[in-house]
């Protein structure tokens, strides 16, 4: 059986087996370097006799013959020394301890004599041969003989290389000092874990959380007391997102909108009702499964981008007209991959007709002055005979009338087109340096004839997805409009002066007259005039800058409009750049 120990028992254990070896160290090495020191220092009084002795010798010129005097020194020695010389063959001249010193072996092959002939001195513990008692020996050599003097490895010199036991004990001290310590530590620390613990216990089981549940003042205590502000905060953030929650369910309920929502593996999450209503009203097959929606080959185009929604952003909009309706149904992907559909019924028969209506009166209105001048031209010319030169005069203002109405055509169907049926515009890698300056070179005899300076700042590398006939018609109808109303002798500018990661930012302006500020937010508008006939007086249909934004619109962009800083209008509009 495993037994379970606490974050107190563990965290102990730790700090106790880490001071243990960590004082165990301390104290070996403290004892192993001190008991060299001791072996030093008893060395340095050794070397001290054998210094005296061979004084003692080179003073007195002693040699083998005479060497037994050193007895006399021997006697002066402070401590029972044995003293022994041995000349350079490792014969020994003489030992105050043994009798017949030349009838010794000979000590070449002794540690200390060994060392003391490559490094001048040697030292070694060991048990003497002679007297079968064990010294510590110290030998130096000087030139024609060794001189090696011994201590007795007695109690007294053991004590001498002995270590001090006043360090362990301090250390011991210490180690216990320090274990008294962590297990103060570690207890306070076991109980704030311990503490977390039934924090987070509770807040798994869902239990409520006491308000007066407070953690100790340290620094665990610093976060249990953090987390627990941060799940108050959870706890009225999740209440107020339920109440969030239930306040779009009841839109989504009551909306006109039909809306479901997919997790990522395409299945339903929430629909409601008019979502049902609707794609039965789309589909052939009754059903009640929002999830049917996805297999109906008539929903193919989003199912075709939710699947490959990298492809085209995280948004689109498809057209579907079935049963005599016409729905749009938008298509969100959001960052899991989880998406929504919104069906929309776009086919209201009285905005439809109130549209139709509106469009054909402002129709009507703008071909009633070309036909009329037309008609009174031709019969002019029919009834009448007139000279040369008023005929010509005649046939030129009619054809006027025909171009104009020909423009005026033109403008109607490119608005419906983009409207009613913008899945027939291609699409495109484009150029728009190149575009730019193909309408430059299309309107340089008006610009020319009005004295008006054209500069573009775009880029030549700068490309978009887009529809050329559209992307022409709104740098047309910008340039149009100011060779119309701007004046003579001003300057266009055209530039693209900011970028992210979605689109290209423009502006166009002039330093014509510019409009009063009462009139910009009307401009876009269908027909709208300043003034009464000054679309008729230049000829205009009325539809340009209406054509320009609807364009622009296609383009998952946006214009706004305003006097410029330098007079004339400013327009700054964007264009998706994929």
């Amino acid at each position: 059986m495993k037994i379970k120990t606490t974050y107190r028992q563990r965290i102990f254990g730790c700090f106790l087996l880490i001071f243990f070896f960590f004082a165990a160290g301390v104290i070996l090495i403290e004892r192993r370097q001190e008991k060299m020191f001791r072996q030093a220092d008893l060395e340095a009084r050794l070397d001290g006799y054998t210094e005296m002795i061979h004084q003692y010798m080179a003073q007195n010129r002693l040699d083998k013959d005479s060497i037994g005097r050193i007895t006399e020194l021997s006697l002066l020695m402070p401590e029972p020394v044995r003293i022994s010389v041995i000349d350079r063959e490792g014969n020994v001249w003489f030992d105050n301890e043994v009798a017949h010193p030349e009838q010794m072996g000979n000590h070449l092959d002794r540690p200390e004599i060994m060392n003391a002939r490559y490094a001048s001195y040697g030292s070694n513990l060991r048990t003497s041969a002679s007297t079968r008692r064990e010294y510590l020996y110290y030998a130096r050599f000087f030139h024609r003989y060794y001189v090696r003097v011994a201590l007795p490895y007695t109690m007294e010199t053991r004590n001498m290389l002995k270590a001090d036991n006043l360090f362990v004990y301090m250390i011991t001290a210490l180690f216990v000092v320090a274990l008294l310590f962590i297990n103060y530590v570690s207890e306070r620390f076991g109980k704030s874990i311990l503490q977390l613990k039934k924090f987070s216990s509770t807040i798994q089981k869902g239990q409520h959380i006491p308000e007066s549940i407070r953690f100790r003042s340290d620094e665990l205590g610093e976060i249990g007391n953090e987390l627990i502000d941060i799940f108050k905060q959870m706890q009225s953030s999740k209440k107020n997102i339920e109440i969030e929650r239930e306040k779009l369910i009841r839109h989504f309920r009551f909306s006109g909108e039909g809306l479901c929502i997919f997790s990522p593996e395409m299945k339903k999450i929430y629909a409601n009702t008019n979502f049902i209503q609707y794609i039965n009203l789309m589909t052939d097959q009754p059903t009640f499964d929002a999830e049917d929606i996805l297999k109906d080959p008539l929903f193919k185009p989003v199912t075709d981008f939710v699947r490959n929604k990298e492809k085209g952003g995280n948004h689109t909009v498809t057209q579907i007209n079935k049963n005599g309706k016409n729905f749009s149904v938008h298509s969100i992907v959001f960052d899991d991959n989880s998406f929504e559909i919104i069906i929309k019924d776009i086919s209201q028969a009285e905005k439809t007709r109130l549209l139709k209506q509106e469009m054909t009166s402002n129709i009507a209105h703008e071909l009633r002055t070309p036909v009329t001048s037309l008609r009174g031209y031709l019969e002019t010319l029919s009834s009448r005979a007139l000279d040369e030169s008023k005929q010509k005069q005649f046939i030129e203002r009619a054809f006027l009338q025909t171009i104009r109405l020909s423009n005026l055509i033109d403008d109607v169907s490119i608005i419906s087109k983009i409207e009613e049926a913008p899945s027939q515009f291609t699409v495109e890698q484009l150029n728009l340096s190149l575009l730019v300056n193909e309408v430059r070179i299309d309107l340089s005899d008006k610009l020319s004839a009005q004295h008006i300076r054209f500069i573009s700042s775009i880029r030549d590398n700068l490309t978009v997805m887009g529809n050329y006939t559209l992307l022409y018609s709104i740098f047309r109808n910008l340039i149009d409009n100011s060779i119309s109303y701007a004046g003579r002798h001003i300057e266009i500018h055209i530039s693209q002066y900011a970028e992210d990661e979605q689109s290209y930012y423009f502006s166009y302006y002039d330093t014509g007259v510019g409009v009063k500020e009462e009139h910009l937010s009307r401009l876009f508008e269908r027909f709208y005039r300043i003034n009464e006939g000054r679309t008729r007086d230049t000829g205009g249909s009325g539809l340009g800058l209406s054509i320009v934004k609807n364009a622009i619109l296609f383009h998952k962009g946006d214009i706004q409009v305003k006097n410029h800083i330098h007079g004339g209008l400013e327009f700054l509009f964007s264009l998706k750049k994929q």
